[in-house]
């Protein structure tokens, strides 16, 4: 197996046992971590000056529709009702396999090329077993680690036919991938559900895809919240008390759901993820992170939606904490008084970007921090960048400074998926070029402007 030893760079572990280390190393044997520390000898590695670096885990992207990279900057103007009547009802619809293959390959090579080695693809816009198909082919040849969350469109119903909401997740298609290219859950891409219920489906769809994912061992996501009415109001207290509540389900956003609701999730181990900037925008109410934590969650963060915001986790990152520290800061300023402390650490926030969405993923195991026996998902940030320089204390250099442009190099799995700033992959030009085409005819045929 070949070695590969990282040498003296500024290390954030985000492991306490190890911490953050002024000058470090790290050597990586194969796919996974084999040591980190102040200095380690491996005159059988392959050494990397780290000297000018910031070392840290790759960042992981708890929820993005990654399907949308072709479209981006159509959203950026859009409430929450125009985005389901204008993306679900309108320009899904026109989508080919190609079309999904394309978005989600550039989609993860920008997550990567951003430091992002792991992402919750929450693929809702697949109405055939190729449209899946070709969204998961376009993951695997990005070579990013993902957990393709297996979702349903939510096209206007024709006549005879049942509104979405109706509709139950395909059970065939779910057998067919658990069984099939997806059935390993130690390879780099595997399966989930992204469900619609209970926001956005009936109680009975809810129960019946919660309980086929069950029997397939996969982990449920679902959107809830959106500042629309609900289709059941009281479902989270109905799936308490049908035991539907647990470690394998992911909620995401979840602005609405009263401090009682948001309780019932959290202390039945329900991993709550939040998409801040989409969020805000779209009118859904104050993002929950500091909600979640005040009850004792560990809340992930993503991106969403590439159509109306970029996919820089940095940023994301950066918006999350500021967002809450300003909820935090609020009755002060009500009260014109000044605060004493600030309500979140940086440290903080690069959990939710790290070792909680690990978690939140069921990798915490494999992934999150740099941690000996972890994957090797490492990233290195140029410390001597312009906008980073100097680097008096590196987590806030990450959480308030860095950028995707910072992002000197890339491992997933102990493969060097980005070096001295470039991306590995071998075609990027022709993938622009396709993505654009594939973007134009999609709006074209759309009538969109």
């Amino acid at each position: 197996m070949t070695k590969t030893l990282i040498k003296g760079g500024q290390i954030i572990s985000m492991d306490a046992r190890v911490g953050v280390l002024k000058k470090g190393d790290v050597l990586i044997d194969g796919e996974k971590i084999v040591d980190v520390a102040p200095q380690i000898s491996a005159e059988d590695a392959k050494a990397i000056d780290a000297s000018r670096m910031i070392v840290m885990p790759g960042l992981v992207d708890s929820h993005i529709h990654t399907w949308q990279t072709g479209i981006r900057g159509i959203a950026g103007n859009w409430t929450m009702g125009q985005y389901l009547r204008g993306m679900h009802a309108n320009l899904a619809t026109g989508f080919k396999p190609e079309d999904i293959y394309l978005g989600n390959l550039a989609g993860a090579l920008t997550q990567i090329n951003g430091g992002i080695t792991t992402i919750m693809d929450w693929c809702h816009n697949n109405p055939t077993p190729d449209h899946t198909d070709a969204a998961i082919d376009g993951l695997f040849e990005s070579g990013i680690r993902a957990l393709f969350g297996h979702g349903s469109p939510k096209p206007n119903p024709k006549e005879g036919q049942k509104h979405f909401s109706e509709i139950p997740h395909p059970a065939s298609e779910i057998k067919r991938l658990r069984e099939g290219r997806l059935s390993q859950d130690n390879a780099l891409v595997t399966l989930g559900m992204s469900i619609l219920g209970p926001h956005y489906s009936t109680y009975e769809v809810t129960q019946q895809d919660i309980l086929l994912a069950r029997e397939y061992a996969l982990l449920t996501s679902s959107h809830m919240s959106g500042g629309f009415n609900r289709m059941v109001p009281d479902g989270i207290y109905k799936m308490k008390e049908a035991g539907l509540l647990g470690p394998q389900l992911n909620v995401v956003h979840g602005n609405d759901l009263s401090d009682e609701e948001l309780k019932i999730l959290i202390d039945a181990g329900v991993k709550m993820t939040v998409t801040p900037e989409v969020e805000i925008q779209m009118g859904f109410g104050d993002p929950i992170t500091g909600r979640v934590m005040k009850l004792g969650g560990r809340p992930s963060i993503g991106v969403d939606v590439e159509s109306n915001i970029g996919g820089d986790m940095f940023s994301v990152m950066r918006m999350a904490l500021q967002i809450q520290r300003m909820i935090d800061n609020r009755p002060f300023a009500d009260a014109h008084k000044p605060i004493e402390t600030l309500s979140i650490s940086p440290l903080e926030a690069l959990e939710w970007v790290t070792i909680n969405g690990a978690e939140m993923l069921g990798m915490e195991s494999k992934i999150g921090s740099l941690t000996p026996g972890k994957q090797a998902d490492v990233i290195m940030l140029r410390a001597d960048d312009l906008n980073l320089h100097p680097v008096n204390n590196p987590v806030n250099a990450v959480v308030f400074y860095a950028n995707a442009s910072n992002v000197d190099t890339v491992f997933i799995a102990g493969e060097e998926k980005k070096k001295a700033g470039k991306l590995a992959y071998a075609d990027m030009s022709g993938v622009m070029t396709r993505l654009a085409e594939s973007g134009t005819r999609i709006l074209e045929n759309s009538g969109a402007t």
